[in-house]
């Protein structure tokens, strides 16, 4: 196997792991609030910690990454994150639960930017778009992966069990380490390291540098943000919807949860086809206002057909575009911070994003289905806004270079 194809199997496989985990929280999420007597707010909070958790492990690690290495620190972020998710199967309070999701997050915030750094620096730029949504599948084989074995595991042997499933990642660590290279790109940067630390600055500070940076910078945090609370609304709470809304058994919403990871899957891989050929401002424009038609039209979805395709419809468009990020961000910023912008930026949306689930929950319990919904179609309104008032240089690089 070549190095780009190696770069490419890792990533997957670690972002599959991730996507796994968040999803065992969404479909323990009954069984948890009903374990330790909170209400669905509280509930949401535990995707919001863990989020927080990943913003602080994205910077971290990403520093770290750009500092001594892709691999090696790639390897030590996807052991924490499993020793995190292991330990959230033993926690004995909701405290706890908070604890070590924030742990888990940490691990995980590192690994995305680590991953999308070694794809950008493997693959030559007019495939980058492709290579990219590669990747981001990943996490919706996650998906599927959790509904499967939460089907399995939930109805005999409980919540806690789900999570001690994590302790496989550490597994795929060692292979990781052991049979690939560190990042040639990386590695030629680094030979002209100390003719330039004298004036080295900040790597984080470097993400604000000059005023257009700053807006770039802050424009993709926004539209990173949109992407995550938009995610995350939808996965966390729809299989407890669909559970009270369409009488769906844990079975049923596992069955939901595949369709919809299905078409986003579908609209990944769309997605990179459509960034390399057609530029990021009219695949992000399309998709955007796709999204938040099939948002907001969902709400009125009945029957198990329905609620099936239009999972589908709305997963191909609203999570389509997270295949994108991490070839504009990486594309837009140097090698030498590359990891810290990427992990940055989207670990700021997720940390932010996060908070997401707590506000659909409030909306929930205090209104219904349609207005969480219409809520979710605003926010892909809003990056579509933040879109547009980039300049059209700062997205047409991403067409230049990959």
């Amino acid at each position: 196997m070549d190095y780009r194809k190696k770069t490419v199997v890792a990533s997957v496989a670690g972002l599959t792991l991730e996507g796994m985990d968040i999803m065992f929280i969404s479909f323990a999420m009954t069984m948890i609030i009903s374990e330790f007597n909170i209400d669905l707010a509280t509930g949401g909070l535990i995707s919001s910690i863990t989020n927080v958790g990943m913003l602080l492990g994205g910077i971290i690690f990403g520093v770290l990454a750009d500092k001594y290495g892709r691999v090696k620190v790639f390897t030590y972020t996807v052991i924490l994150f499993a020793i995190g998710t292991a330990l959230t199967g033993l926690a004995t309070s909701i405290e706890q639960v908070y604890l070590f999701r924030f742990i888990a997050g940490i691990g995980a915030g590192g690994e995305y930017g680590i991953g999308m750094a070694l794809v950008a620096e493997a693959w030559p730029k007019n495939k980058q778009g492709r290579a990219s949504s590669y990747v981001s599948v990943g996490a919706q084989y996650g998906v599927i992966l959790a509904a499967l074995l939460s089907a399995i595991i939930l109805p005999t042997l409980g919540w806690r069990a789900l999570f001690f499933v994590g302790v496989v990642p550490v597994i795929f660590a060692f292979i990781v380490r052991k049979n690939l290279d560190e990042s040639p790109e990386w590695l030629a940067a680094q030979k002209n390291k100390k003719a330039s630390m004298k004036a080295e600055k900040s790597k984080l500070t470097q993400l604000f540098e000059t005023p257009r940076t700053a807006i770039t910078t802050i424009s993709l945090i926004i539209m990173a943000t949109v992407q995550i609370a938009g995610y995350n609304g939808l996965m966390i709470w729809l299989p407890s919807m669909l559970q009270q809304s369409q009488g769906l058994s844990v079975s049923g919403s596992a069955i939901w949860t595949i369709s919809t990871a299905v078409g986003m899957i579908i609209g990944m891989l769309t997605f990179g086809l459509f960034l390399d050929r057609f530029g990021a401002k009219r695949a992000f424009g399309l998709f955007l206002v796709a999204s938040a038609c099939a948002v907001f039209l969902y709400s009125y979805a009945t029957g198990s057909i329905g609620v099936l395709i239009g999972g589908a419809i709305v997963g191909f468009f609203s999570n389509g575009m997270f295949a994108g990020y991490g070839a504009l961000i990486g594309s837009l910023y140097p090698v030498q911070i590359r990891s810290t912008a990427t992990n940055t930026i989207f670990n700021f949306g997720r940390a932010i994003g996060g908070f997401s689930p707590i506000l659909v929950g409030y909306i929930l319990q205090n209104y219904d289905m349609k207005v969480a919904m219409l809520y979710l179609a605003g926010l892909y309104c809003i990056s579509f806004a933040v879109m547009l008032m980039l300049k059209k240089d700062d997205l047409g690089k991403v067409n230049e270079t990959i």
